[in-house]
């Protein structure tokens, strides 16, 4: 190891304790110094990893964690990037957390941002590649959706012999193709029944032919069973399947995978797909049916995902949202909770939520205002604008509170008439209101 390559690892570790014994943070800053001191570093930390990438729209951060439970139940500690830190700087960061281990096959799972991606995969080379789903998503970065697969199919093009696993229910990952071996995961549990994806719905048009697909099966937005009728380009076959769903609510769900039933302790059809993900990449492994049932059962919140934080008698579910796609399912997440319940909605636009919010246009609030929620809390710095969708979708003024301060909302939370509440919020409103939380004593650390 050059000179260089020492000094920088060195004023990394040295940076990351500093700002973790006495600032109890600082996920990126580190890896952000020893970059520029050796642009390199990442690849000698990274070497002798069997490497893991999560990539995608939705689901990184769950699918990361729950592939990482998966495989310690087979093979030991694993190393992942847990703050969610997943860009560049963020990853270099997460290699020089990790202790020197004596064993021979060490594994990395690491939730890397699409666009970031190409970037990673100039200094690091992963052994699979897992591709969650391509959704319309912070247009400012990412443009449209073909943009965005365009840069994830280019960062795995520099590790050529990594397999994609990926969702073989998305049109997108079958339109184009890759220097990457393929493998696919999905669903196959409801008969055919000849359909197409609802009028307003991105990703329908054949790659081929560019007439509008059709359906034999659709789970949600244009993920399903595909088909062009007017030429050969269909769902291709899938190596890992779910065939049935056995109970959903919004806590859990149970479902079958391979013949084998599994359970995981969130609830939504979307997180069904973040285990069908995970457990796809336990398949590639060879971990038993066993250990990934003990992976997945794990009961484990994930920041801002369906995680319950205790405020007074308030018991609160954060969740994390900021796509119409995503939104949706949290809508009808919340439709399976017991009733009545509260609502908090905080938006954001800053540079990692998405500088364009016109995507609150795109959710189905009609959906909230048919549901038993008595008070509403609105905030962060686009209050004005959730304000306002909400009044369209139905509630009055008289059912909604503006609070654009943090420490506001949490006051007015105590004093809401239901003690379940629900909070949705984007990236850095679920950054804000954990800080705030733990600065008052209600959660253990605000960032991750």
């Amino acid at each position: 190891m050059s000179m260089r390559s020492q000094l920088a690892i060195l004023t990394g570790k040295t940076t990351q304790w500093v700002l973790k014994t006495f600032f109890k943070g600082g996920s990126s800053l580190p890896g952000k110094l020893a970059l520029k001191i050796d642009p390199h570093v990442l690849n000698k930390l990274a070497q002798n990893y069997e490497i893991i990438v999560v990539t995608g729209t939705n689901g990184k951060t769950l699918t990361t964690a729950l592939t990482v439970n998966i495989l310690e139940q087979q093979y030991g500690p694993v190393l992942t990037n847990t703050t969610g830190a997943n860009m560049l700087q963020g990853i270099v960061s997460t290699f020089l957390s990790q202790p020197a281990a004596k064993r021979e096959k060490k594994y990395a799972v690491l939730e890397i941002d699409e666009a970031s991606l190409t970037k990673v995969t100039e200094y690091l080379t992963p052994s699979l590649f897992v591709f969650t789903n391509i959704f319309r998503d912070q247009m400012d970065r990412y443009g449209e959706i073909y943009s965005t697969y365009q840069m994830i199919v280019d960062g795995a093009a520099k590790a050529p012999n990594a397999p994609i696993l990926a969702n073989g229910d998305l049109p997108i990952f079958n339109s184009i193709d890759t220097v990457n071996p393929r493998e696919y995961f999905g669903f196959d549990h409801q008969e055919d029944v000849e359909q197409m994806a609802h009028f307003n719905t991105d990703g329908v048009v054949c790659p081929n032919c560019h007439h509008i697909l059709h359906y034999k099966m659709i789970t949600y937005s244009n993920q399903g069973k595909y088909y062009c009728p007017h030429c050969h380009f269909k769902r291709p076959e899938l190596d890992v399947k779910l065939t049935s769903i056995d109970a959903m609510t919004n806590q859990s769900a149970a479902f079958t995978i391979e013949n084998e039933p599994y359970q995981i302790e969130v609830g939504g059809l979307y997180n069904v797909y973040n285990a069908l993900a995970a457990t796809a990449v336990g398949h590639h492994y060879h971990v038993s049916p066993e250990n990934i049932r003990k992976g997945l059962a794990h009961d484990q919140k994930v920041f801002g995902r369906q995680e319950v934080i205790q405020i007074e008698d308030k018991e609160c579910t954060l969740v994390l949202v900021k796509n119409p796609v995503g939104l949706n399912q949290v809508i009808d997440l919340m439709a399976l909770a017991p009733q009545p319940f509260s609502l908090v909605h905080l938006l954001n636009a800053n540079y990692a939520d998405g500088i364009d919010i016109s995507w609150i246009w795109d959710g189905h609030y009609e959906k909230l205002s048919e549901m038993t929620i008595p008070q509403v809390i609105t905030g962060g710095q686009r209050h004005k604008d959730i304000t306002l969708r909400l009044k369209v979708a139905g509630f009055s003024n008289e059912d909604i509170t503006v609070r654009p301060e943090i420490t506001e909302v949490i006051k007015a939370i105590k004093q809401l008439p239901t003690e379940r509440v629900f909070i949705l919020a984007t990236y850095t409103a679920v950054l804000e209101l954990r800080k705030e939380l733990a600065q008052q004593g209600y959660l253990e650390g605000g960032m991750a």
